[in-house]
């Protein structure tokens, strides 16, 4: 898995600071089309692999596995191109690729923390930023056809309770220098 040290708190800052950009134009915009807010996640998704997929490289040095980093910048990737590429979707085929990412996301991220437990104080911020993934992913599959308002205070809600999660967590590796291992 990923070192996160005080040399690169900021890849986890920069994923924080994008899902609560992504949070607030969620209800700022409430009125906003289901195209806009296709292509919001869509981007969302992308940046969030990216910096995934970026910190899993620049850790590759120390030959330790980082599967679940890639898996999950991967998937982001892959779910934002679907979804920009195929604008059109539905609500509900959208609300289920949103769900599903979710819900791995959420694994993935738990599964880090259950690793961070041994190595740092905190590890517990990004076990419960995999609840709230958890969460937002099994709440949309249980109600697929909540309206596109709900929909977009959902997603915003998770967005914003996720990015100040890993802002929190960042802040807490950049301030201690910590070296943890997830």
């Amino acid at each position: 898995m990923v070192a996160l040290t005080r040399y690169n708190w900021w890849a986890l800052a920069i994923r924080g600071l994008a899902a609560i950009i992504f949070g607030i134009l969620a209800f700022v915009w409430p009125g906003v089309t289901l195209t806009v807010l296709v292509m919001l996640f869509g981007f969302y998704a992308i940046v969030d692999g990216v910096f995934a997929i970026a910190t899993a490289i620049h850790h590759s040095r120390t030959g330790e596995q980082r599967w679940m980093l890639w898996l999950e910048g991967i998937l982001g990737i892959v779910a934002g191109l679907l979804t920009l590429i195929l604008p059109g979707v539905t609500a509900l085929v959208l609300l289920f690729l949103i769900a599903f990412w979710s819900i791995v996301t959420g694994v993935l991220e738990i599964a880090a923390a259950i690793r961070l437990r041994q190595e740092i104080e905190g590890e517990w911020l990004m076990a419960v930023s995999g609840i709230a993934s958890l969460v937002l992913g099994f709440v949309l599959l249980l109600f697929p056809r909540a309206g596109a308002l709900a929909l977009i205070w959902w997603i915003g809600a998770y967005a914003l309770v996720f990015g100040v999660l890993l802002l929190a967590l960042a802040f807490r590796l950049r301030g201690r220098g910590a070296m943890a291992v997830i």
